[in-house]
């Protein structure tokens, strides 16, 4: 869920995106664009700009440590272009507010999934009752096509 809080900055109040608890994004940080709407829609895809794209620079973002950049462009390497800036569009809504409000959730949404930690897998071993029930099951399947092949004679 989105949060927005305002901070006081170097020039006077910054509205501020909580991403984590010790996390915050100064809205600053962030470019939108708007453009046209591809699909239906009518009139109001044909003549207004109402999709939005957000744009954020991960590689020089001042609010994430180089351990969250590394994170966030390993994870999300598909949406992140050469020059390091993630790309989130949005043109669910029919306005761009909505459309930017949505851009700013899923953008959010990406960056708390992205900085998750993520427990390493153990290896596990297959249990002996595993092993014994599969080497039945192939024996049984085994003795069944075997019974199929076999050749039957005919009295004529």
């Amino acid at each position: 869920m989105l949060q927005e809080e305002n901070r006081k900055g170097t020039h006077g109040w910054v509205a501020v995106i909580k991403v984590t608890n010790t996390l915050s994004i100064p809205e600053e940080e962030l470019r939108f664009k708007a453009s046209r709407s591809s699909g239906p829609g009518g009139q109001n895809v044909n003549k207004l700009n109402t999709r939005m794209t957000l744009l954020f620079d991960v590689t020089n973002s001042p609010s994430l440590s180089q351990e969250q950049k590394e994170s966030i462009q390993r994870r999300l390497a598909t949406r992140i272009n050469h020059e390091g800036v993630l790309r989130v569009v949005c043109q669910r809504h029919r306005t761009q507010a909505a459309n930017r409000r949505g851009a700013t959730e899923s953008f959010l949404d990406m960056l708390v999934d992205a900085l998750k930690k993520r427990r390493p897998r153990r290896k596990t071993r297959i249990s002996a009752a595993v092993k014994r029930r599969r080497r039945e099951e192939r024996a049984r399947r085994s003795r069944l096509k075997r019974s199929r092949s076999e050749s039957v004679e005919w009295d004529e």
